[in-house]
């Protein structure tokens, strides 16, 4: 009973902690800068205005970095699970030789912080002509996210039933064809809740972005609020606007995906 009250506790506690910002934020978007004036961030509005929101849209073509945003972390996203799958196979089905120095190796470039990659990769980057666009950070953020991804999923594979492959392979099935027909379907959970983790931290992601992509038209969400942090021109109304329009894909990315990322926290707790 006491374990129960302490779950439902911890729920609400995270709700409110969630919940808040998010109606502070969105309640300060739709009010006029008079009504902020004069009520302050927590005063309801005396009508819905959205200039706010239109003016901070068409200050920096919020349309051309919602696109970036999509299309940066939708690629990497993909890119990214495929990638760990084909890595993981190799080490947890295959057992590759020095399987668990590759690992390690894995592991160790997941500690790695960003500031340390930034330089190597720029004076990469300048070199090979990708510098200033969205493939580098594709690329960047693809292996970077396929490391924890393969070394997570190289550890689920090397449970996986041998008794199921030994039989497809009885059967007449390649290595190819088993991994794809038999250990991407029976991994369908787990690999979605990976492409939903790498989309949405791809989504967050700034420090790099704001690195590899210096012009206008090719930057994501989070640099374009970044960039105008601070800005004169914008008052408290506009950052709201500008903050709102900042998380609300990713919210209703995770919203619509909810399901699919129970279902696959579930079925790894069950395994």
């Amino acid at each position: 009973m006491i374990r129960k009250y302490s779950v439902l506790v911890s729920l609400v506690v995270l709700a409110v902690v969630m919940l808040v910002p998010f109606g502070v934020v969105t309640l300060n978007a739709v009010k006029s800068p008079a009504d902020y004036s004069s009520g302050g961030p927590l005063s309801l509005p005396g009508e819905l205005y959205l200039d706010g929101i239109v003016k901070f849209w068409n200050r920096v073509d919020f349309g051309g970095k919602l696109w970036n945003s999509l299309l940066i972390s939708g690629s990497v996203a993909v890119l990214a699970t495929v990638l760990s799958v084909l890595n993981a196979y190799a080490l947890g089905i295959g057992r590759v030789r020095g399987r668990m120095w590759i690992l390690v190796v894995f592991l160790v470039a997941n500690t790695l912080p960003q500031e340390a990659l930034v330089y190597p990769l720029y004076y990469l980057a300048k070199g090979v002509g990708l510098y200033d666009s969205r493939l580098a950070v594709i690329i960047i953020f693809t292996v970077i996210q396929s490391a924890f991804g393969t070394y997570l999923l190289a550890s689920v594979l090397g449970r996986f039933p041998h008794e199921i492959l030994e039989a497809a392979a009885l059967d007449g099935a390649g290595k190819w064809r088993a991994l794809w027909r038999i250990v991407v379907p029976i991994s369908r959970p787990t690999l979605s809740v990976l492409l939903i983790f790498f989309f949405i931290w791809t989504w967050n992601e700034f420090f790099l972005p704001l690195v590899f992509l210096i012009s206008n038209e090719n930057q994501t969400v989070p640099v374009a609020l970044g960039v105008l942090q601070g800005d004169k021109m914008m008052d408290a109304t506009m950052s709201s606007a500008s903050a709102l329009l900042g998380i609300l894909p990713a919210v209703v990315f995770f919203l619509i995906f909810q399901r699919t990322l129970t279902r696959g926290v579930t079925v790894g707790a069950v395994k």
